[in-house]
Formats: C-alpha cells, structure tokens, sequence
C-alpha cells in the first residue's frame, strides 16, 4: 500500500505527505469526517517499533518527525544517522509486516536548534552550514519531509526576538538548498514544514503569523520557487512543555488563515493533551507527540524492575537506579529547569520536579552502555521466568498511541486511502 499511495502522488506530482493531505480533504468530502495526522518523535528504538505496531494495529498511516538532537550525521542521541533511521524504520516494518504509509520527517531544523551547536556558541555560518548538511543527508535517505525553522538566533541581543522579515529570508535560504540539492541529485519530492509554536520564534500574534505568509509567498517566487510551498504551518495552540490544554478557537482562526494558501496547521507540544479529539474537529492537519512516550517508557520500565523484584532473582538489574544516576550525569536535564530551580544541585529540585526531570530526560541516555547493560539484565532476569518484557514495555507506549489514533479519527483510514 506504502509503494502504491507513492505511485499515486508521484502520478499526481505531489510529494507524499502533500498527497495523504489532499486524500483526507477529499474523504472529508464525502464522509464529512475530519482528521488529524499522528506523528511520534522517535527518542528511542522502543518508540518506533511502538509506532508502527500501533499503526498496524489502528491500519492508519504514521508519520515520524525527528529532530536533529534525536537522529543526525554524528548520530543524535538514538545513535542512529539519517540513513541509518530510515533502515530501522523500513525493517521494523516487514518484522510486522507493516504496509501503511509511512512518513520520515526532519523535525525543528534551524539554526541553534541542535543543543550542541547551541551549548558550544557556534556562529551562524557553522550551524547553518551543519543544518544544511543534515538535509541534504535527510534526503539522501529518503526523507519525506522537512521541517525548516530558522526562529532562533542566540548572536540577538537577550530578550530580543528574531525579525519576521530574516525568518522569511531564512526559511526560504534553507528550502533553496534543499531543493537545488534534491533536483542535481534527482531525489523524490518532499514535503515542507515552516514556522514555530515557541513564542521567539515570533508566530505567536496573529498579525505577524499572517506577515510570515505574505512575505514567504512572495520570497519563494522570488527565489524561483513558485511551485514549493509548505503544506504544514505551525501554529501556537495552546499546548507547550506545560500546558496541556488545546485551544480550539486558536486552532480555527489559524486553520482559515493558512487555508487560504492551500496549507494546514500543525501542532507541536501535543504530549498528555487533555482534548485531542479537539484537533481534527478543529481542522488540525497534523500534531506531534514525544515526550509522552519518553514517560511512558520510564514507567514501562519501573513496572518490569517492580515485578522483577518479587521474583527472588540473585541478581536485580537495578535499572531505577542506573536511569537516575545517567540523567543527573548527562546534565541535560539543566535544559529544562524553570526560574529558581537549582542547576547545581539535582536533589535540591522539588520532588515532583526531579520526578518529570527524569523521565523526560530518559530520552537522552537510553543508548549510554549501562543503561542498555541494565535494561538487558532486567528483559533477560523475565524472560527467564517466562515474562516477556518488551511485550510489556511496548504496550505500555502503545497504549498512549492508541489513544491519539482513536481521536484523531485515523481508525482504518488505510482502508480508504486507495479507494
């Protein structure tokens, strides 16, 4: 079905996402019902092969969007290259005999958007000459999609946020080199993403959301490239880091904009959303969730070291304890402190506080030797007792994809996409 829809779109001459986009549009048509794409960041293996089981499972496309922290040319911190990712991608599929659509995307690709370019100072000319690497790697591993975000620049004076107009100029820089890169080496078309739901990305006040447009439109044909545009735009809904509340009424108002250009929005942030099935009500195209999964990993996890513990087993894995001590060591948790908290003394954090610092910052050190070495210990200590652990595990993050499957209306859409 995968090779077929891209048939299809490539008969259409439409990049892949563009063409899933426009199917839905026309069975919304005739069904009147509204959808929302699903897309997971992929921040461990675990995630994936989660992913496409719930994809099977609901027989609905998914969509993956990683960030250049997550998967990049030096590795990321899932240890996987562009190449690399969309191999595992493509064989954990055939392990289930997967044969949905799936979409591989480049997610926040900018300019200091990588932590290490941004914790080392680099200039603009290194980052963004790394950014455009890591494209033109994406494409050449058959990327689907890129997300072009150029929103943050740390050489502006604290507390200054970045012109509309160089965003503009930015946005459209990277989409050139991508697209001069993809046409010399006649690759497959992509699909583009713009725009931020971060505050300093500056798309957070209608009036210069609609500018952002305007002045995009108007520098691609400029830049020779009247026939690109974006078929997602980012918008602030509502939802961030903290916030759990999507706002519909935004969401509207924002759809009817971008609408008007042939685009949809797309929300970020999506984890532990409290009404997802808002989204497609409210024309969402699409809507990112990762961090959730981080969690629900973790938990997944505390739940086997808890069975593991009433098995009279000589030797426990300990993985609790080895996952605290690799998040604290990491210091990456320090990344997402608020006002107040100490960055100098973990343990000084309040309690709910050092709790969430440590699941969400799981995601970075899954691939560090004794947190593998420990998780090995605790699958091999079940399975010795006939408990299959990563079954238990991977349900446990299937069961929060499940749910966005369900209230994004994606039950069965397979069915319909070749109809």
């Amino acid at each position: 079905m995968n090779k077929e829809l891209r048939r299809r779109a490539d008969v259409a001459g439409l990049p892949l996402m563009d063409y899933l986009l426009l199917r839905i549009k026309e069975l919304e048509a005739s069904t009147s019902v509204k959808r929302t794409i699903f897309a997971a960041c992929p921040n461990s293996h675990a995630v994936i092969k989660a992913a496409l089981r719930a994809a099977k499972r609901n027989n609905a496309p998914i969509k993956f969007a990683a960030t250049l922290n997550q998967v990049d040319t030096d590795l990321g911190y899932t240890g996987l290259t562009q190449k690399d990712f969309v191999k595992t991608i493509r064989e954990e599929a055939r392990k289930i005999n997967f044969l949905g659509p799936v979409i591989i995307a480049v997610d926040h690709g900018g300019p200091w958007l990588k932590d290490k370019h941004r914790n080392e100072e680099w200039s603009f000319e290194e980052t963004s000459n790394a950014v455009k690497k890591s494209f033109e790697a994406s494409i050449a591993a058959g990327y689907d999609l890129i997300h072009v975000d150029p929103t943050i620049d740390i050489t502006l004076p604290k507390g200054m946020g970045i012109p509309i107009e160089l965003v503009v100029e930015r946005t459209v820089e990277f989409i050139l080199h991508a697209e001069k890169f993809r046409q010399m080496n006649n690759y497959k078309q992509i699909s583009y993403e713009v725009g931020t739901e971060e505050v300093h990305g500056g798309l957070a006040d209608i009036n210069t959301f609609k500018t952002f447009l305007e002045l995009l439109k108007v520098e691609l044909n400029k830049a020779g490239l009247k026939n690109i545009w974006p078929c997602f735009v980012v918008g602030k809904v509502g939802t961030d880091l903290h916030t759990t509340l999507f706002d519909p009424e935004i969401a509207k108002t924002l759809t009817s904009i971008v609408s008007a250009y042939g685009s949809v929005i797309k929300g970020h942030y999506s984890d532990n959303v409290e009404n997802p099935e808002d989204y497609p009500l409210s024309g969402m195209g699409a809507a990112n969730v990762g961090p959730e999964f981080t969690e629900c990993e973790y938990e997944g996890l505390i739940e086997l070291t808890e069975l593991e513990q009433t098995l009279n087993i000589p030797e426990i894995s300990n993985i609790k304890e080895v996952l605290w001590s690799a998040v604290i060591a990491s210091n990456r948790w320090k990344k997402w402190l608020h006002i107040g908290e100490s960055d100098t003394d973990f343990f000084q954090n309040d309690q709910l506080r050092q709790d969430w610092l440590i699941k969400t910052g799981c995601r970075y050190i899954w691939n560090n030797p004794e947190v593998v070495a420990s998780r090995a210990l605790l699958y091999k200590n079940l399975e010795a007792k006939g408990i299959d652990a990563q079954e238990i595990l991977l349900s446990t993050i299937e069961r929060s994809m499940d749910k966005y499957f369900c209230k994004f209306n994606l039950i069965d859409l397979n069915k319909l996409l070749l109809a």
